[in-house]
Formats: structure tokens, C-alpha cells, sequence
């Protein structure tokens, strides 16, 4: 079997080329990383009746690597270094850490705006607002549509913030993806394989956020569906599991899934202690928590007034919580040696 092939420094341009073309002839895909000090080239597809020799003797070739793992373009194995996104200015991944905050849902422009000058002049260096929401009753506040598209658009050029929002269908991708700036897979669509198809193609940042009753191997294997696709551009999210204890809490914050992570794959791992608790009095406490364990970011909910909120306002935190909670941060963030 041969998932790998490691190239020598002193390989061409010409053996790399090579490689590849032997690669796609043998119907498999190639998926070629550049780094500092070496050239590695994936082979994307079943390779177990792959024999590493067929590449051994190649021109340029250094190594021929087998990867046991389903996930292969996540491994560590095939990305040794840790990656590094970049959101407009804003670097997501190794050494940096990064808040995404905001509502659950936008609303309105008002407290889109309000929400927006708040967060960004407390450290949150992107902007999130949910404009399609996928609840379960179909009773409940679904969004605004191509409304908050709009007002998301119009927010983003007044406060030069990025942001983030959700996108539920692959029908959907081409438009959303033309304002956000990250797309966001939420926890019920982990397992939508089209979706997950159709945002690899696109050349923008995606947060993958893990299913509430998914395995980690699964979610890395959801994040490879992407990857494949070729779009390297993908962020982690662990937001909680449902275990069997729902009655002081909406899901347990499952961080034990971040040190693995860091250590399974060279993605960058944010958590999302609104959702992954429920309880807006928790998310200081597990924010900290989160920072402690290696997570490279939050994503937090909040709203200028919780109470009358159309969604989630039960785990969504006000103006002087969250005023409370970047300054509380701050020495955990120092301690783990982060840069903000």
C-alpha cells in the first residue's frame, strides 16, 4: 500500500511532475504540499492494492509511506507541520489564538452593528451570525435567508471584521460564499457528504463543526471528504456530545478531543463552549478550560440582550460577560503562549 510519496530536496520540478502523472495514470488523484524542506506528494483513493514500489524508483523520490489511517490528507503524517489559516489578516492555527463572536442569529441590522463594534473593540477579531438556522421545530426562528445575507455583507465592509456563517445545502454555497468569509458546516450536517464535496471546491476557509454524536475518527474522516476536494483550508470545531447526562447541561464539552486532535492532525481546533454546554453560565469557566488544553480559538454567542434573543439566547452571553471573559482570558492565552 502507498498513501505518501516524500520527495528528496534536491527533487525537480520535472521528477514532481513525473510522480503525479504516474499517480493520475493509475487512475488516483494527486495532491501535491510544498513546505520549507520537502515536497509531499498524496495519492487520494483506495491504495490498498497500491504496491509502493510502482513509485520507489521514481526519479526524486526519497520515500514511499503507507498511512493506516481512513484520513490521510488530515494526519499528521501527511502535514507534519501544524497549519496556519489565513482569514483576510486574521492568522487561524499554531501560535495564534482567535475569538469568533457574536449572535447566534442575525436579526436585524441594528444588533448585527451593535453586536459587531462591541466584540471587535473587546479582541474578537471575527464577526458570527447565523442567517440559516437549522433547528428542530420547524416552529422556531429559521432565519433571515438572503436578507441577512445582505446585512451581513453591509456590516462587514462598515467594521472591516471578517465573518463567519453557516451555510446548510450545497445549493447554497456559491452565495454565501461570495460574503462570509469562513463557511460554516454546523453539527447536523458533519455527515452531509454532498455539502462537505461541494465547500472542498471552493477557495474559502470551512469550520467543521463535529456531530453531537460523532466519533472523532469520524469527524476527521467528514474533514477529509473536504480536504480531498482540495481545499486545505479547514478548521476544527469541537462543540460538545450528547452523553447521558442532559439534565444540567444541553451536551457535555467533550475537551479531551482537543489534545487528540492537535496530535492526530496538523488542523487548527477551535471550541464552541455555547453550544458545547448550553448554559451561559459555564462558558467563562470552560472558555478557560479550552485555552488550558491547546484549543487555537472559541466560538462564542453573544447578544446585546440574551433574553429576548430568537435563538439560543438561554447560552448566549451579554456585553459586560463578554467583557468579562476576554479579560479573563488573558493570562491563560499568555500561559499557553499564544499570540492573539
Amino acid at each position: 500500500m502507498a498513501d505518501l510519496i516524500i520527495m528528496n530536496k534536491t527533487a525537480t520540478e520535472e521528477d514532481v511532475k513525473r510522480v503525479v502523472e504516474k499517480i493520475e495514470k493509475l487512475g488516483f488523484k494527486a495532491h501535491v504540499s510544498k513546505g520549507e524542506e520537502r515536497i509531499i506528494i498524496g495519492i487520494i483513493g483506495d491504495t490498498r492494492e497500491l504496491s509502493e514500489e510502482t513509485f520507489r524508483l521514481l526519479p526524486g523520490v526519497s520515500e514511499v509511506i503507507s498511512i493506516l489511517k481512513e484520513y490521510k490528507l488530515a494526519s499528521r503524517e501527511f502535514h507534519k507541520e501544524d497549519t496556519i489559516i489565513n482569514v483576510n489578516g486574521v492568522k487561524i492555527g499554531e501560535g495564534y489564538f482567535v475569538v469568533m463572536a457574536g449572535p447566534c442569529s442575525v436579526e436585524s441590522k441594528e444588533q448585527l452593528l451593535m453586536t459587531g463594534k462591541f466584540v471587535k473593540k473587546c479582541g474578537a477579531k471575527i464577526l458570527r451570525g447565523s442567517i440559516f438556522k437549522p433547528r428542530t421545530s420547524p416552529y422556531s426562528f429559521l432565519g433571515l435567508g438572503k436578507e441577512g445575507l445582505n446585512i451581513l455583507k453591509e456590516i462587514k465592509e462598515e467594521l472591516k471584521m471578517p465573518i463567519i456563517t453557516e451555510v446548510l445545502s450545497p445549493e447554497e454555497v456559491d452565495i454565501v460564499s461570495q460574503v462570509s468569509d469562513i463557511l460554516q458546516i454546523g453539527t447536523r450536517n458533519m455527515f452531509n457528504y454532498r455539502l462537505l464535496q461541494k465547500v472542498g471546491e471552493i477557495d474559502k476557509p470551512i469550520l467543521l463543526k463535529r456531530n453531537f454524536s460523532a466519533k472523532i475518527s469520524e469527524f476527521l474522516n467528514c474533514a477529509e471528504y473536504i480536504l480531498k476536494e482540495g481545499n486545505n483550508k479547514v478548521i476544527l470545531c469541537e462543540r460538545g456530545i450528547r452523553t447521558f447526562d442532559s439534565e444540567f447541561t444541553r451536551n457535555t464539552l467533550d475537551l479531551n478531543a482537543v489534545p487528540i486532535l492537535k496530535k492526530e492532525t496538523h488542523l487548527p481546533v477551535i471550541v464552541d463552549p455555547s453550544h458545547g454546554t448550553g448554559r451561559r453560565d459555564l462558558i467563562i469557566p470552560m472558555s478557560k478550560a479550552a485555552v488550558a488544553v491547546g484549543a487555537d480559538g472559541l466560538l462564542i454567542e453573544v447578544h446585546p440582550k440574551p433574553e429576548e434573543a430568537l435563538s439560543d439566547g438561554f447560552q448566549s452571553i451579554n456585553f459586560d460577560m463578554f467583557e468579562n471573559l476576554m479579560k479573563e482570558l488573558e493570562p491563560f492565552i499568555k500561559v499557553m503562549k499564544k499570540k492573539i
